[in-house]
C-alpha cells in the first residue's frame, strides 16, 4: 500500500508541480534551458563539492558558466541571492533563474539536483548535456520509503541527458546502469584509474581526502567532455575555494583544531571522520578526535542507528546532540541513536542544546592536541525547532565558544 501510495503521489506532483506550474513556467520565460548546456550533478554525498568545483574549474578556463546548488548560485562571478532553503528550487522560480542566466549570456548551467527535486518534478523540462552521479548510499528512506525508490528517483534526470557518468566503485553502479536507456553514452570513473599528472598532483595538493578525490575525479571526466584541457582542469582545481561548511577549519590559538562539515549521512559522515583520522596522523597530532552531531527530525529514523555506531567506532568521544529537531524530541532521537550501541557508551555525553554541546566541546573536552569536529549543520542559516526555523550559524557559535576560554 505504501508503494502504491508513493507512486500515486509521483503522478500528483507531475500534474501539479510540472504541467500546472513548470509548463506555464517555460512557456513564460521562452524554454531557457534549451538555450543553456546543462550538466547535472546528484549523489548523496558530495553532489555540491562537485559541482561547485566543475563550476569553479569551467569559470577559470574562461567559460561562461552558472551555478545552481545547495550553497550558493552564481551567474558568472557574480553570486546571487536566491532566498531558497532547498537545493532544488520549484519548478517556477528555477525557469525564471534559468531565463536571468541566458540574459546575462551564460553557455553552460552546474545544476547540482536532489532526489526530492526530482520525484517531485520541480526540474520540469531540463534535459541536462551530460549527467554526473557520486554516490548513492542511505538516505531519505523516510521519504522515498527504501533505496530502490531512491536510486530510480536519482535516475529520473539522468535519464534525459546524452552522457552519464557513473561512478564504477559506488553500490549504485549496476543498479543505476541498468536505468538509464541503451541510446545513453555512459562513462566511468574509479579510483583505481590513473588521472594525467598535471591534474594528478593538482588533486593531491587541493584535495588530500579520499572522497574528494573521486569528487574531482567526477568532475575531470565531465570536463573533459566539454573539450577542457588537461591544464585548464588542473589549474581550476589548484585554485578551488573550497565551499562553505565542508571541512571548513576554524583558525583559533588554543592549541587544538576545530573543524565544521555538513556531513549528516552514514555515509559522509563514516568517510569525514576517516578524513580526519588521517589528518591527524599526518600532522602528528597525537590528542583525541571528539565529533559533535545529532540527527535531524523528522526524517530517516533508520539511520539514526548507524550514525551512532559510526561515531563511537571512529572517534574517541562523541557528543550527541540536536539537529533540527523539528516536532520530534532531541531526547528521543539521541535515544535511538544509542539504541543498539553494545560498547561506547562511556565515550558519549548527550547534550540536547546544540550550543551547550559546541561550548562543552571546545571548553570542557577539548585539550591541546586534540581536534573537534562539528557535523550536520554546515553553511546552514537556520536552525528548525518546532514549525519555526531559528537564526544559526553554526561557524559564529564556534568562535563564541572558542573566545570563552575557562
Amino acid at each position: 500500500m505504501k508503494q502504491l501510495l508513493y507512486w500515486l503521489k509521483y503522478w500528483y506532483h507531475w500534474v501539479k508541480t510540472g504541467l500546472l506550474r513548470g509548463l506555464p513556467a517555460s512557456l513564460r520565460y521562452g524554454f531557457p534551458s534549451r538555450k543553456l548546456r546543462i550538466i547535472a550533478i546528484t549523489g548523496t554525498d558530495g553532489k555540491t563539492t562537485s559541482s561547485s568545483l566543475l563550476y569553479q574549474v569551467l569559470n577559470s578556463a574562461g567559460k561562461k558558466v552558472a551555478l545552481l546548488s545547495t550553497v550558493a548560485a552564481y551567474i558568472g562571478d557574480e553570486k546571487i541571492d536566491t532566498g531558497l532553503h532547498v537545493t532544488s528550487p520549484n519548478a517556477h522560480e528555477l525557469q525564471k533563474l534559468m531565463r536571468q542566466m541566458v540574459n546575462a549570456g551564460m553557455d553552460y548551467l552546474v545544476l547540482e539536483y536532489t532526489s526530492h527535486g526530482a520525484y517531485q518534478n520541480r526540474l520540469w523540462g531540463i534535459k541536462p548535456l551530460l549527467g554526473g552521479v557520486t554516490n548513492i548510499t542511505h538516505e531519505h528512506f523516510d521519504y522515498h520509503l527504501n533505496y530502490q525508490n531512491y536510486l530510480e528517483a536519482k535516475a529520473m534526470v539522468l535519464k534525459k541527458a546524452k552522457t552519464v557518468v557513473l561512478n564504477q566503485d559506488d553500490q549504485s553502479f549496476s543498479k543505476l546502469k541498468r536505468q538509464l536507456p541503451e541510446k545513453a553514452k555512459v562513462l566511468t570513473y574509479s579510483a583505481e584509474e590513473s588521472l594525467p599528472k598535471k591534474i594528478r598532483d593538482a588533486v593531491a595538493e587541493r584535495l588530500p581526502e579520499p572522497y574528494n578525490q573521486m569528487n574531482a575525479r567526477l568532475v575531470t571526466t565531465l570536463a573533459k567532455q566539454l573539450n577542457l584541457t588537461d591544464d585548464e582542469i588542473a589549474e581550476g582545481i589548484k585554485n578551488f575555494q573550497g565551499v562553505e561548511g565542508r571541512m571548513d577549519f576554524v583558525a583559533n590559538k588554543r592549541g587544538c583544531k576545530t573543524v565544521i562539515d555538513f556531513a549528516h549521512t552514514p555515509n559522509g559522515l563514516e568517510e569525514a571522520l576517516e578524513a580526519l583520522r588521517k589528518h591527524m596522523r599526518t600532522n602528528q597530532m597525537t590528542g583525541k578526535l571528539i565529533a559533535v552531531y545529532g540527527c535531524a527530525g523528522l526524517r530517516d529514523y533508520a539511520k539514526r542507528p548507524l550514525m551512532g555506531e559510526i561515531g563511537v567506532r571512529l572517534a574517541d568521544l562523541v557528543v550527541f546532540t540536536a539537529e533540527d529537531p523539528r516536532t520530534e524530541d532531541v531526547w528521543s532521537i539521541i535515544r535511538q541513536m544509542k539504541e543498539q550501541l553494545e560498547t561506547g557508551h562511556n565515550r558519549i555525553v548527550s547534550i540536547a542544546d546544540r550550543a551547550q554541546a559546541i561550548e562543552f566541546a571546545i571548553n570542557n573536552l577539548a585539550k591541546r592536541g586534540d581536534l573537534v569536529a562539528f557535523f550536520g549543520k554546515g553553511p546552514e542559516k537556520s536552525m528548525a525547532y518546532g514549525k519555526v526555523e531559528y537564526p544559526w550559524s553554526e561557524h559564529e557559535v564556534v568562535e563564541r565558544a572558542l573566545a570563552n576560554a575557562n
